[in-house]
């Protein structure tokens, strides 16, 4: 925080995530409210990950051929003008099936917005300080996420509507596109050739070499996939009796537990053992979406979704910084595009997964299942990626991690044969 130019990008960071947190919270009660139908929150995960999935390979090369601070700026102002549109949909009480033309929309702008700001920050800081300024990015994060649920919820209980909210996205999102136009990065090689489709795969191709990196997305993509269970808050709320406040509180949960492991590893020197870290902190996840699915106490409910977003933010910081200090800086968009659809199509896709099963069964089978599943996931990961298993520390090199998995190697035969 002493650089004056990670200041504006925290900034931005902050009001862009807590109106875009606010937002979720909003369209999810608004669409439930309207519908009545678990099935229609799942489509709100569908429609925000196609677009993204689509455009993700073409927004990577973008990014690194421009200037990332620009397109950072654009996404900002675009998700700014995309509330205005929910907020006029919200308040004239038009069909709702413009709410998912417009969340396709805000994908599109989803798509520039991770390849842009992954690819930016390690331009703003030195080295030896990223590892720590990605831990407070995730704790700036944890704040937005709990502070926007429960601000959204308080406006919508004392107005009955959700469209002021959508304003005040647009008002915090604005703000967030001229903080980003303060920042100054270093510069860094870019291309001026044309894109082509080659260049568009090499952050793919990047990922495909570095197993340790292709263990850690697929873990997220898979874990997230199953365990996530945020799509069904509004379900459960109303199975509570909570409200539209108690609706904000469930959202807001887990990012209370996770913005207190922020803090925490903030102050902590490097994870030592990152991989079995990395693989525990998931498997705990899914038994506490086990637990959640179980629940009728309003209580415990929070009590175990604040583990979850405690042990998930662990998980979030090791894949973040595996991916970026593993990356060429010239390639950082490609790959951090493609780091982003793994995370927010897992999201978006697990959103529309959990409310499949849950028309189908119930919520509760939706969400149990879905964390019998995350302990699978762990399983076969561990077992299918053992240089993410022998990892020890992040920024350890692929010729570390194949010394370590001889020594374990060599270790265990000396032992078979003692």
């Amino acid at each position: 925080m002493r650089e004056p130019n990670y200041r504006f990008f925290a900034f931005a960071f902050v009001a862009s995530s807590l109106g875009l947190q606010m937002l979720s919270t909003a369209i999810g009660w608004e669409i439930y409210e309207r519908t009545d139908d678990a099935f229609m929150l799942g489509l709100t995960g569908l429609a925000r990950a196609l677009p993204m999935i689509a455009l993700t390979l073409p927004a990577g090369t973008i990014v690194d051929r421009s200037d990332r601070k620009t397109v950072l700026a654009i996404t900002q102002f675009g998700f700014g003008v995309v509330a205005l549109a929910f907020a006029l949909v919200s308040f004239t009480h038009s069909p709702v099936w413009m709410f998912f033309a417009l969340l396709m929309v805000s994908g599109c702008v989803r798509s520039f917005n991770s390849p842009s700001r992954g690819a930016l920050l390690p331009s703003l800081l030195p080295a030896e300080r990223f590892e720590n300024a990605i831990a407070w990015q995730s704790g700036f994060f944890q704040f937005a996420a709990v502070a926007g649920p429960i601000i959204a919820g308080i406006v919508i209980a004392s107005l009955g509507g959700a469209w002021i909210v959508y304003v005040s996205t647009a008002v915090l999102c604005v703000g967030a596109g001229v903080a980003a136009l303060f920042l100054k990065p270093r510069a860094v090689i870019r291309t001026s050739a044309p894109p082509r489709f080659r260049d568009m795969l090499s952050g793919a191709k990047h990922i495909w070499r570095e197993k340790t990196i292709l263990g850690a997305l697929t873990l997220d993509l898979l874990a997230v996939l199953f365990g996530g269970a945020t799509a069904l808050l509004p379900v459960y709320a109303k199975m509570l009796q909570v409200g539209p406040v108690g609706l904000g509180a469930l959202r807001a949960a887990p990012f209370v537990g996770a913005f207190l492991t922020a803090i925490w590893l903030a102050a902590r020197p490097t994870f030592r053992n990152a991989g079995a870290t990395l693989l525990w902190s998931v498997a705990g996840f899914g038994v506490c979406m086990i637990i959640f699915g179980l629940s009728q106490s309003l209580w415990l409910s929070l009590l175990v979704l604040g583990v979850s977003g405690a042990l998930d933010n662990i998980s979030v910081v090791i894949r973040h910084v595996l991916v970026q200090l593993r990356t060429p800086d010239e390639m950082r968009g490609r790959t951090s595009a493609v780091n982003a659809v793994f995370i927010e199509s897992s999201n978006e896709l697990g959103a529309f997964e959990s409310g499949l099963v849950a028309r189908e069964f119930s919520p509760m089978i939706s969400v149990v299942s879905g964390g019998v599943g995350t302990l699978a996931v762990v399983a076969l990961v561990a077992f299918a990626f053992p240089a993410l298993r022998a990892m020890r520390r992040i920024d350890e090199t692929s010729e570390d991690v194949r010394r370590a998995e001889f020594e374990e190697e060599e270790h265990r035969r000396l032992g078979t044969e003692g």
